[in-house]
């Protein structure tokens, strides 16, 4: 649904985008990262036919963004990261204006238009002047604008943001409908918890270039390394860490916690619960440690997962740092 090859775009001496390659299949939805002026709106400028690239190609829903700019709009929806909405028009009003020039009949649109309002929990303000709404409730009017047309394709800017938590679910559970209808979302976000929950791959650009692309878990195990086990004993014992890296690669010791490394947990944890066991040593738990997208995204900037996040430190203990600091 969405090629791109070499995608490069240069304004003088600046080059915004440097040879970005990736395929987008049907039903997928992929997260868009990267840090402010990384390059990410630009990119999505060319793949939406706003842009002509300085080199490369790229298709979208079939249409080329250079020779067939105007069918490859026809077949997007867009919401910017500022809509620029008419604030001294209704809800109503406003999405039947940008309807019939997207070519819908006033009828038709009419009732989609109501349709989505309803969806999305606005219908009872139709008629009020958007101007009036509160962010959030402009957010989604932006939001249903880049419905309105049916696109097969939709390249959505921060599109919770602003947004009341049940609002903002209301807009996850959309853009999942959407998949299952087999249309491709291209989502940008900051909320790295959002793009993990909602993208079924990641892409990151850094500095104009796609920095790494693949399923959170790829990446996971691609840029952290194999998973990371942590065992809690009822107390310290001298030598416990020797115990441990007798059957498994000990990371961190700290107190009556240890972290190790194992890429097969299934054989290897069993082996270290029975040697401990016959060691005397109590066991109080056994879990992998939680490895979140942002420790990955970190990784991928050059900031160390370890650098943001605190080792065994728990929230209120953090919030106490950060409170006396």
């Amino acid at each position: 649904m969405i090629g791109a090859t070499n995608l490069h775009k240069s304004f003088g001496d600046f080059h915004a985008v440097q040879g970005i390659s990736f395929n987008v299949p049907p039903g997928e939805v992929l997260a868009l990262l990267g840090p402010s002026g990384a390059g990410k709106s630009t990119t999505i400028r060319m793949l939406t036919a706003m842009l002509r690239p300085t080199s490369g190609t790229a298709t979208v829903a079939g249409y080329d963004v250079i020779r067939e700019p105007a069918q490859v709009r026809a077949h997007v929806g867009l919401l910017t990261e500022y809509p620029g909405l008419y604030g001294r028009m209704n809800a109503l009003d406003y999405l039947i204006f940008f309807g019939q020039m997207q070519g819908i009949a006033r009828t038709d649109v009419a009732v989609r238009a109501e349709a989505l309002l309803r969806r999305f929990g606005l219908w009872e303000a139709h008629r009020r002047k958007i101007g009036s709404y509160s962010k959030g409730m402009q957010q989604k009017v932006a939001l249903i604008r880049a419905m309105l047309h049916n696109p097969q394709v939709l390249f959505l800017d921060e599109p919770t943001s602003g947004m009341d938590p049940q609002s903002a679910q209301v807009v996850r559970e959309a853009i999942e409908d959407l998949r299952d209808e087999q249309r491709v979302i291209v989502l940008c976000t900051h909320d790295l918890n959002e793009a993990e929950a909602l993208a079924d791959r990641i892409a990151v650009i850094s500095g104009g270039k796609l920095a790494a692309l693949g399923t959170a878990a790829e990446l996971t195990r691609r840029l952290l390394g194999e998973p990371l086990w942590e065992i809690e004993v009822a107390e310290p014992l001298p030598g416990l860490a020797e115990c441990v890296s007798a059957c498994v690669t000990v990371e961190q010791a700290v107190g009556n916690r240890i972290r190790y490394r194992t890429a097969e947990p299934q054989h290897l944890n069993p082996v270290l619960l029975d040697r401990l066991h016959t060691a005397g040593v109590s066991v109080v738990a056994l879990r992998e440690v939680p490895r979140s997208l942002q420790d990955v995204y970190m990784q991928i900037l050059g900031t160390p997962a370890a650098a943001v996040r605190p080792t065994f430190r728990s929230r209120p203990a953090r919030l106490a740092m950060e409170h006396a600091q």
